[in-house]
């Protein structure tokens, strides 16, 4: 019941191989590289690759109490298109096409300790807690354990050889399954901290090359990510070169982007300085939740509640919106900006799976949830009915799996398919996130592109040449009005895409403003109104059975567009965010297939998107 492919692969191989984009997702290989073969020459203009950089393999302790026991070589396994067991016993399977690139990234915290309490070879099987936790005490039984101290007593030499075991295997899987120019692996690892107040800080650290730490840096070395900043600093002294990046800012309790430091103090220059040097990219979407923004702090986008998760997370804990969204910490970086002269938000985005399955499926009709057999069933998630209500009548499992989303994806725009040349554009911010779909996003501005530049057979380069990218800054040149120029192609195994927007971010009289404008739409719609608005192109799902309006929307978008409003004397911050056709969220793909109605009290469709990194103005003086 996936939206069919062939009428849209003709029509685009022209246009996608013109603009410099990998035509290899539109045959069963998936992705912008080979699945197997000689590795194409690369491409100066630069293909669009797709990946995922936060996978949980059995060395996670939370993964290895929800069941899962597939290792990081069944990961990477799976990430080129292989299937790999479930948990609950189901196969996982790709049904996209193999990934591009993937990272492997176990909780440093207890690193492969779960494992080794079931080892009776290690000392930590002999342990209290090892015991309780093979007798069935489970996560609650953990999360016990690490409050109260007793993971800190374990004893510290066989938690240390359980951590250097694990890494290493993290090392010899990475290195066997890197393939330059065809699949490219990261070596890497969660940096797992939290507030006092259970306000997630989490990171996932993602190392350039082989070229390693002998151990990860984790939360029981320091909590506070200025720390891991710090460490990531010496190690690149002594020829280390990695980066972090945060996850789940939604969860954060208002600490992710807080305007102070971990202890209190005023940020600065230093302080900016330091992060940015080592946090580069955010990730913008995942299982749980997107953190673009929330209606709360975005009243008048009408798109802005998308996978909203309320909780902090691993809680039922309400977490603060104010400080935890991503447009939000844009605005606050420009403010900072213009009043202090230093911005500590000047972050990409990526998107990421979360699975601790050790298999992301962030497809929504082929969504096998998160936590192993926590929710590794519809039942589980609460989108098919239980067998008999609880005893307090309800029909449904009542927990917060049903605000999981089927995300997200990491995009970059990349020279080849190698560790160096997608490493560099994570440094360069030349990325963008999606909701799983593999949508491709071109965004530039400049201040010389010609009226014709969308119909140019040489866009690309034009464009590269007369401006900067997304993730780049476009300095002010004489006070001249700018073009951005935007270009959005359609992953063929997904719905159609509706609309094209440009979101803008300023200050005013010492305000942030923020403005969401649609600048192209689907199907011969004009934008107007204020703020500029497509019309209703019509696109429908048919819920039961999940197929789409077949003549609705567009393989590709573009737009050459010009901020009406624009002041060349303030700073300001550009994104673009491309809409799909309505189509059926994971929960009714579940319910379809179970053969009953979607649970009512969730979401029936989704409008897929994705996001560009931004591109940020900088005027003169």
């Amino acid at each position: 019941m996936r939206p069919a492919r062939a009428a849209l692969v003709s029509a685009a191989l022209f246009s996608l191989a013109l603009l410099g984009c990998s035509t290899q997702g539109a045959d069963d290989t998936g992705g912008g590289a080979f699945a197997t073969g000689e590795a194409p020459a690369p491409n100066p203009l630069r293909d669009a690759y797709f990946g995922d950089l936060h996978v949980h393999t059995r060395f996670s302790f939370d993964a290895y109490l929800f069941q899962t026991r597939t290792s990081p070589d069944d990961a990477y396994r799976f990430a080129k298109g292989e299937a790999i067991p479930h948990p609950s016993g189901q196969q996982l399977q790709l049904q996209s096409g193999a990934f591009d690139f993937q990272a492997v990234t176990d909780h440093g915290m207890y690193l492969g300790a779960m494992p080794a309490m079931d080892d009776t070879g290690s000392a930590l099987y002999e342990t209290t807690l090892g015991a309780d936790l093979r007798g069935g005490g489970g996560f609650a039984r953990a999360i016990q354990g690490l409050r109260s101290g007793e993971f800190a007593a374990l004893p510290a030499d066989a938690v240390d050889l359980a951590a250097r075991t694990a890494w290493q295997e993290i090392i010899d899987a990475a290195e066997a399954h890197n393939d330059p120019g065809n699949f490219t692996t990261f070596v890497g690892y969660e940096y797992t901290t939290s507030s006092d107040d259970r306000g997630n800080l989490h990171r996932n650290v993602i190392f350039k090359g082989s070229n390693v730490p002998p151990k990860p840096f984790a939360s029981t070395d320091s909590r506070n990510p200025e720390d891991l900043w710090r460490w990531l600093d010496g190690l690149r002294e002594a020829d280390i070169e990695g980066l972090a990046i945060p996850h789940n800012s939604n969860g954060s309790n208002g600490h992710m982007f807080k305007l102070e430091t971990v202890g209190g103090e005023p940020l600065d220059a230093t302080y900016a300085d330091l992060r940015m040097r080592n946090e580069p990219l955010v990730e913008m979407t995942q299982v749980k939740g997107t953190s673009e923004t929330h209606p709360l702090l975005s009243p008048n986008d009408e798109w802005g509640e998308f996978e909203i998760f309320p909780y902090r997370i691993a809680t039922t804990l309400y977490s603060e919106p104010k400080g935890s969204y991503v447009r939000e910490a844009y605005l606050n970086g420009l403010v900072l900006q213009e009043t202090q002269g230093f911005n500590p938000f000047r972050f990409g985005v990526v998107g990421a799976t979360d699975t601790h399955n050790s298999a992301g499926t962030p497809e929504e009709d082929n969504f096998h949830g998160k936590v192993g057999v926590g929710d590794g069933t519809g039942q589980g998630r609460g989108s098919v009915p239980l067998d008999e209500p609880t005893e307090d009548g309800e029909r449904y499992a009542q927990n917060s799996f049903k605000y999981w989303g089927g995300s997200g994806l990491a995009g970059v725009w990349a020279e080849e398919n190698t560790r160096d040349s997608i490493y560099e554009a994570f440094r360069r911010k030349e990325t963008f996130a999606t909701s799983g779909p593999r949508m491709r996003i071109r965004f530039f501005a400049g201040y010389g592109y010609a009226d014709d530049l969308t119909s140019d057979p040489e866009m690309v380069a034009a464009a590269y040449d007369g401006g900067v990218p997304m993730g780049g800054d476009l300095v002010a040149d004489e006070g001249r009005s700018p073009r951005f120029l935007v270009w959005a192609a359609r992953d063929a195994d997904s719905a159609p895409l509706q609309r094209l927007q440009m979101v803008k971010a300023w200050v005013e009289g010492g305000e942030p403003r923020e403005q969401v404008a649609d600048i192209a739409c689907a199907d011969g719609g004009v934008p107007s109104g204020e703020p500029l608005r497509c019309p209703d192109n019509g696109a429908a799902v048919d819920l039961t059975d999940c197929s789409i309006s077949k003549d609705l929307g567009a393989a590709e978008l573009s737009s050459l567009w010009t901020d009406p409003d624009f002041d060349a004397t303030k700073h300001a911050v550009y994104y673009v965010r491309v809409l799909e056709n309505p189509s059926c969220r994971w929960s009714t793909w579940d319910a379809i297939r179970a053969g009953v109605e979607p649970n009512p009290d969730m979401p029936s469709t989704i409008q897929e998107r994705a996001w560009s990194s931004p591109i940020w103005y900088v005027p003169g003086g």
